[in-house]
């Protein structure tokens, strides 16, 4: 699951229910790095952590003043030389990826000369950025920046020139459900409109679901993969933007067993009867 916030979930439920690895996008330092360094023990009893860190935001942005979010999920950047630092702060504490807010709709950003000197660091440290991208002529920023990845998919329309430049430079975590929680609504109608579109383009889209905002269940979310072939994917390519890395010979796998096979039907991700981390057993078997 490539955009989660783990501590606002149980990370054992996380794995026993499928999720063998994560990326958090967005916590404080002293919080999620420790965390990440602990996943990689054998005793730890929950998926593999890797994290960005704070989002990368403009002073007063989203979310250092959102009630989900504590003090430290926001790093304010004050100047290009500023933001910059702060993802060199990022890359020494082993950011798997940097993330920047680009939330008009919820406070300031940051400036045109801030977000490509992000981009800029962010690159010359060999990390991608990814972006939540929300408000108008915010996606169109972070392409004319260099940023690699939507955190979110969009859920206001993008043009088809947008679409079409976007899938020649980014990749999509698509995050479907935060967006309907089960329902029907205009948001996540618009933004599988966006994704259908995208996808048509060539686009790259991995699975993603903000675990940790909502209902979003730990585990496996059938409803999101679901989506996503709403969004015109074959099963098969739901199943290969859900998986973290190819296996490698002799090395500990990750794996999971499901009563049915989800290339019939993705609902059998719902029914996982083991799981695997690093070639150990974790849960069923």
């Amino acid at each position: 699951d490539r955009h989660v916030h783990i501590e606002l979930s149980e990370p054992a439920s996380v794995l026993a229910g499928g999720v063998t690895a994560v990326r958090d996008l967005g916590w404080p330092v002293e919080r999620i790095f420790p965390l990440a360094d602990a996943s990689e023990m054998p005793s730890f009893d929950g998926p593999l952590i890797r994290a960005a860190g704070p989002m990368l935001t403009a002073p007063g942005g989203y979310p250092t003043r959102d009630g989900w979010a504590p003090p430290g999920t926001g790093r304010e950047v004050k100047s290009p030389e500023d933001a910059a630092d702060g993802v060199r702060e990022l890359a020494r504490l082993g950011a798997a990826a940097i993330k920047v807010s680009l939330n008009a709709d919820a406070g300031p950003t940051p400036s045109d000369a801030d977000l490509a000197r992000i981009c800029d660091a962010a690159h010359e440290a060999d990390l991608p950025v990814t972006a939540h991208a929300q408000g108008k002529g915010q996606v169109e920023r972070a392409l004319g920046a260099g940023v690699d990845e939507l955190a979110h998919t969009p859920w206001t329309r993008l043009s088809d020139e947008v679409i079409q430049a976007a899938s020649a430079q980014m990749r999509i975590v698509s995050t479907l459900d935060i967006l309907s929680f089960g329902h029907d609504t205009p948001e996540i109608r618009t933004a599988l409109d966006n994704l259908r579109r995208f996808h048509v383009a060539g686009g790259t889209i991995t699975y993603g679901t903000d675990l940790g905002n909502g209902s979003i269940p730990a585990g496996i979310h059938t409803r999101e993969a679901l989506l996503m072939v709403e969004a015109g994917l074959e099963s098969e390519e739901v199943l290969e933007a859900m998986i973290r890395a190819p296996l490698g010979a002799d090395a500990p796998a990750d794996l999971i067993a499901l009563r049915a096979s989800p290339l019939e039907d993705l609902r059998a991700l719902d029914d996982v009867q083991l799981v695997i981390r690093a070639g150990r057993v974790v849960a069923g078997g």
